[in-house]
């Protein structure tokens, strides 16, 4: 891997001295003082649209701040430090690209809905936190940022406050706090190693390869890390979440809050660093991931459960190729993995802007959208000449060929299938007679053609390959044949009128129901039984017979 790929080592600054440092700050603080003014009842009507242009200063600093540049805005003990490298830059500017988008998006779609001013709140909470996640530098800020975006994600979950939407919550929020406690134990681990309370997470994790820890340490991290990205099997908060959300908390869910598990990953793993058992692992859980989330997708009959589903797979994909370059220790593999997220991200969120805007649609118009929605899917499949197609490209860079190669192929192939499924079922949401209004139409072209034209901007920047090498015979062969096997498949399902069995959103957490009710019955028995006991003749009942087999005992103990 090209050793151009790493950020160069630059000093600390210790104080927001300029511009860039100032950027920094002010991508994190202009979410928050945006949720903070919602407090003010003058403003609290006006705030939903200016969450609009709350993004603004994250995405100038992906592309202005100079990679390498850390900032210490709180001094020792708290030592909240921020700092952009490469990753971190990438999944800042694609998150802001997608706020911006679903935010003009949610001010139409949710003009008329009374709860707007909290979920506006929740919103401009889980912004902020997303953008801590790709910026602060120190492991304790760290999981703060990572607490913050995934506990307020717990109100677009809940908006609708129906029992559907309280049920999905419930378990989104029952699975953070999991994920939380495995991630504060790795942390606390990780800073007992190092010479101060709370280290930047590069010390902390420099020193892990040694650490007596290592190995509870890795399975916490990689625990807390992938359940947040949906891997299986604690991936189940992810369909029932989409189920129930509104359209733009959905593409800001399966667009960003999914990446903090992926920062997380590129953050606290050593890169450059081998450790094979542990990223053959990761590589084998986020390939049966990746195949999983198709199979079980495809068996959808609701465009934003299947795209919950993709997210599932695409995610397993992520994983995947952060575990071949641990296995390996391939140096420079993160900012490929970075730009895959980011692809990911933006194809994402304009799918599940174009799932909402085809279900305020007549059925003519939403066929019209399923064409948009289908190209969209197709670029997130590796289509050639799209985007997605550099995107799988420049994985294959990190994946070596072999099982786990071939195996990465096929899931393009699931993929193209589990998208053409999407567009149909898109195809056959549209319900309302009147056209839907431009304030859905328009950002979901915008991200649309953000999403399709990103990859051609960053390819060259990440791999430091010429973009024809992405585009010569060989690429456009092996990058067409898994499109068109899955198009294929999918064409026979149509024709035999896509037979399969609809999954429940939940699938295993769905399957494991008579367990649960097993286990509550058992429960619900032994809290009766203790009832009874507590009642006062059951109890001295039970304390005679105690005193008989105590005396009973003593006299037997007597005999010769």
């Amino acid at each position: 891997m090209n050793e151009a790929l790493l950020p160069p080592p630059v000093p600390l600054v210790t104080a927001v001295a300029g511009a860039p440092e100032a950027l920094l700050l002010f991508a994190v603080a202009t979410p928050l003082l945006a949720a903070l003014a919602l407090l003010v009842p003058a403003l609290r009507a006006h705030v939903p649209r200016l969450l609009v242009f709350a993004p603004l200063p994250a995405l100038v600093a992906a592309v202005a701040v100079p990679r390498g540049l850390s900032v210490l805005v709180a001094p020792y003990p708290f030592r909240l430090t921020l700092a952009l490298d490469g990753p971190g830059a990438l999944l800042l500017g694609g998150a802001a690209l997608l706020w911006i988008a679903a935010g003009a998006y949610a001010c139409a779609y949710l003009r008329k809905d009374k709860a707007r001013g909290a979920f506006a709140a929740w919103w401009a909470l889980t912004m902020a936190g997303s953008f801590a996640v790709f910026l602060v530098a120190d492991v304790a800020s760290f999981y703060l940022a990572y607490a913050l975006v995934s506990f307020a994600a717990f109100g677009l979950v809940t908006n609708d406050d129906t029992a559907a939407a309280r049920r999905a919550g419930s378990l989104y929020l029952a699975l953070t706090v999991l994920g939380e406690a495995f991630l504060i134990a790795a942390f606390v681990m990780l800073a007992s190693g190092a010479s101060e309370a709370n280290p930047l997470i590069r010390d902390a994790v420099a020193a892990l390869p040694a650490s007596p820890w290592k190995t509870p340490i890795l399975l916490l991290l990689l625990a807390g890390f992938t359940l947040k990205m949906g891997l299986f099997p604690l991936h189940v908060w992810m369909p029932l979440a989409h189920s129930v959300a509104p359209v733009p908390g959905s593409a800001a869910l399966s667009g960003v809050v999914v990446k903090a598990g992926v920062i997380g990953l590129m953050r606290f793993l050593p890169e450059g660093i081998a450790l094979p058992g542990w990223g053959e692992a990761l590589t084998a859980a986020g390939l049966f991931t990746a195949f999983y989330g198709v199979a079980i997708g495809v068996t959808q009959t609701h465009p934003k459960r299947a795209l919950a589903y993709s997210t599932v797979s695409q995610m397993g994909v992520v994983a995947a190729v952060i575990g071949a370059a641990l296995a390996a220790g391939v140096p420079g593999a993160f900012p490929i993995a970075a730009v895959y997220a980011v692809n990911h991200m933006l194809l994402k969120g304009a799918m599940f802007l174009a799932a909402g805007l085809a279900m305020a649609a007549a059925p003519a118009q939403a066929r019209r959208v399923a064409l948009l929605a289908g190209l969209l899917g197709l670029s997130l499949a590796g289509l050639p000449f799209t985007g997605g197609a550099l995107a799988k490209y420049a994985i294959k860079l990190v994946v070596p060929d072999g099982l786990a190669g071939m195996l990465l192929t096929l899931s393009a192939a699931g993929s193209a299938l589990l998208m053409a499924r999407y567009a149909l079922l898109v195809a056959a949401s549209g319900k309302d007679e009147q056209s839907p209004p431009a304030g859905l139409l328009l950002p979901t072209l915008a991200l649309a053609a953000l999403a399709l034209a990103g990859p051609f901007v960053l390819f060259g920047t990440v791999t430091g390959l010429p973009l024809a090498a992405a585009v010569s015979a060989d690429a456009l062969a092996k990058g067409a044949w898994p499109i068109a096997l899955g198009l294929g498949i999918a064409v026979l399902l149509a024709w035999r009128r896509w037979p399969l069995p609809e999954v429940p959103a939940g699938d295993i957490l769905m399957a494991a129901r008579p367990l649960l009710a097993g286990g509550q019955a058992v429960m619900g028995l032994a809290v009766a039984t203790d009832a009874q006991l507590r009642r006062w003749p059951v109890a001295a009942v039970a304390l005679m017979g105690v005193a008989a087999v105590l005396a009973a005992v003593a006299a037997a103990a007597t005999l010769p």
